[in-house]
């Protein structure tokens, strides 16, 4: 790709924030200049916003978030949600009889604008708040839920991915960002990081192979495969290597740092 961009697109975790919650230095700084240069830069996550502070203060309250696998437009400065995408409080609930259909182990968490609630089954892996509640899913759930997670220790993620997948075809979008957790992410029809992406672009005025975006996880194959040009971390799962555009070096070697050094050059 031989332009500048006008929008750079990066996932959060695996792709620029580090196992220990960090950003380097050197991306922080490529993607500063970036911005400096008039780029658009977003920074895409499977993240729910309530975990955006960490990486707000590190990137320097600059950009914009798009949270939770599309469901949330995020503003970066002022960690305020601007725009929310998310599934009928029904359609939730219809998924979710719909997976323990084929995965009976299955436990329940939402995310919804009052926050993150779960079944007591469901073991959150991190310390979280249940401000929605804890209980049955059919109690918890009273509003639109903008992220519904599934979790079946007993089952790994791809395999959970792989035997949930059909019977959710049409319902809600499913994915997963972690190779190593037992976990899938549900989301309302149509809402994906790369429909979230292309709706930021067209209200911009920027044209999709005016696009770039990094990533690592399964939830990021949309993004890659919408951006004009789609970037995959060393480090990336296979499925998100098998769409990419160009494998770059890993996380652990500022892959997207030196590719936006290398655009910002040009």
């Amino acid at each position: 790709m031989n332009f500048r961009p006008r929008l750079i697109a990066t996932d959060l975790d695996g792709t620029i924030v580090n196992h220990d919650g960090s950003v380097s230095p050197r991306v922080v700084q490529a993607l500063s200049a970036a911005m400096d240069a008039g780029v658009r830069v977003v920074f895409v996550t499977g993240r729910p916003p309530r975990w955006m502070h960490e990486v707000a203060e590190a990137t320097g309250h600059s950009g914009v978030g798009i949270c939770g696998n599309g469901a949330f437009v995020y503003d970066m400065q002022t960690e305020n949600v601007l725009e929310t995408f998310a599934m009928s409080a029904g359609v939730a609930v219809d998924a979710a009889h719909r997976v323990r259909e084929v995965l009976p182990g299955a436990a329940f968490a939402i995310e919804t604008a009052l926050g993150f609630g779960h079944e007591p089954a469901y073991r959150p892996r991190w310390d979280a708040v249940a401000a929605a509640g804890v209980g049955p899913l059919s109690g918890i759930v009273s509003s639109d839920v903008a992220k519904l997670l599934v979790r079946d220790d007993a089952v790994p993620g791809d395999d959970m991915l792989r035997i949930a997948a059909p019977v959710l075809a049409d319902v809600v979008e499913v994915t997963h960002s972690d190779v190593n957790d037992s976990l899938l992410e549900l989301s309302a029809l149509g809402v994906t990081k790369g429909a979230t992406l292309a709706k930021l672009a067209a209200e911009w005025g920027i044209a999709q192979n005016e696009v770039v975006a990094f990533g690592d996880m399964p939830n990021d194959v949309d993004m890659l495969q919408w951006a004009g040009r789609g970037y995959a971390v060393g480090n990336a799962h296979s499925l998100v290597l098998d769409v990419a555009d160009e494998r770059v070096p890993s996380i652990d070697d500022d892959g997207v740092a030196q590719v936006v050094e290398r655009l910002l050059a040009l």
